[in-house]
């Protein structure tokens, strides 16, 4: 757990829109295409590439259009982040070993 004084852990930026245009562009499917499957004008795929953030329920459109999980960079990205900031648990070590007192 995070102390107050400490400060917030830094990740890679996502650029989540770069991300998106890419997969598009691997799938070799057009903004029109895009588009479509999701139900908005083309003009908005294209701010959409230019997007550092995006909305859960529009991320989600698009993971099911370009059938790809958007989401996981971002859970990766938060793994990574947590296993940084986790200390190993203290062991309780001083040589005794410590049973229940039967009656």
């Amino acid at each position: 757990m995070k102390e107050d004084n400490q400060e917030p852990l830094e990740s890679e930026p996502i650029y989540i829109g770069k991300i998106i245009e890419e997969e598009l562009r691997n799938q070799e499917r057009t903004v029109t295409w895009l588009s479509r499957k999701i139900h908005c004008d083309r003009r908005n795929i294209y701010d959409i590439f230019s997007r550092t953030s995006i909305d859960t329920d529009l991320l989600y459109k698009l993971s099911l259009a370009l059938n790809k999980d958007f989401f996981a960079y971002f859970s990766t990205n938060l793994q990574l982040i947590s296993n940084q900031s986790i200390t190993p648990p203290h062991i309780y070590n001083s040589g005794k070993h410590h049973r229940a007192h039967r009656a």
